[in-house]
């Protein structure tokens, strides 16, 4: 089978498996196999497969089937600026919470804490932008944290991990706190798509709850755990900006809530005067 017959197959079996973006995915995932760039697959040398490659094909193209996601099958996911290894014990980095970078890029700071950090792709963005610039980040999952340091590793950025719920055992002051905690309503969790209700960790997308718990407890720790001047940073649900903001008004900070491309709620901003 040659290059262009396994991006006509990997395709095919995909949009009969009814996946949305077939072509798009199962170039991804023959690109990885072959160690390039999706964009690249069309001016190769259309080459026959090798066995090994058919092989990892196949199995690939039958994950994806199932609804497992591009991410966790090539282990890795590019986001802002730098290339991500993403596991099934880590969400998958979203394109809509580099709002959240942008946003924190246009603050000054120099200490920053990203609690659930995951595969730590929000803080090592925003280390990797600010040359000197110190921060810790913080997830009650083992599993996602060894996913992070071997991201701050390969990425080339010095940062502390430590296991913690939310503030629990974190002293030091921050100039800016930034989260994507789990904002899932319980209720809301049947409607996800298969890729993610069935793949990602439970953990990282719900609290079980009403989707404002995480919110709660960051909101309330913040201005104890800010240095003066400091900011907060915490993506939402793009109908939760009313709610957000109004946990951490109660905590006693301003607020405005900031759009993503798509002119959806994304991101709330918090800091405290005085």
């Amino acid at each position: 089978m040659t290059i262009d017959e396994a991006r006509r197959v990997a395709a095919a079996r995909l949009e009969a498996a009814g996946i949305v973006g077939a072509a798009r995915d199962g170039d991804r995932i023959l690109a990885a196999i072959l160690d390039v760039e999706p964009g690249r697959l069309r001016i190769m040398d259309n080459r026959d497969l090798t066995e090994s490659e058919t092989t990892r094909l196949t199995a690939a193209i039958s994950a994806r089937a199932a609804h497992q996601p591009v991410a966790q099958i090539v282990g890795y996911r590019d986001f802002y600026a730098h290339r991500f290894r993403v596991t099934s014990d880590t969400l998958d980095p979203r394109p809509e919470t580099e709002t959240l970078i942008d946003a924190a890029l246009q603050l000054t700071w120099n200490s920053v804490l990203d609690m659930g950090t995951g595969t730590g792709a929000i803080l090592i963005s925003l280390l990797a932008a600010r040359p000197g610039a110190k921060g810790q980040g913080t997830d009650i999952s083992l599993q996602a944290l060894e996913v992070a340091r071997d991201n701050a590793r390969r990425i080339g950025v010095a940062a502390d991990f430590a296991q913690a719920d939310w503030y629990q055992g974190i002293d030091a002051g921050f100039d800016l706190i930034v989260s994507n905690p789990p904002y899932i309503a319980a209720e809301e969790m049947s409607g996800l798509s298969p890729d993610v209700l069935n793949w990602e960790p439970h953990l990282a997308l719900t609290d079980g709850a009403d989707g404002l718990t995480a919110y709660r407890a960051i909101a309330a720790g913040a201005q104890a755990h800010l240095n003066p001047g400091g900011h907060v940073l915490v993506e939402i649900g793009h109908q939760q900006g009313q709610a957000v903001s109004a946990l951490f008004q109660a905590a006693g900070a301003r607020t405005r809530v900031i759009a993503d491309l798509d002119g959806r709620d994304r991101v709330v901003q918090a800091w405290f005067q005085g």
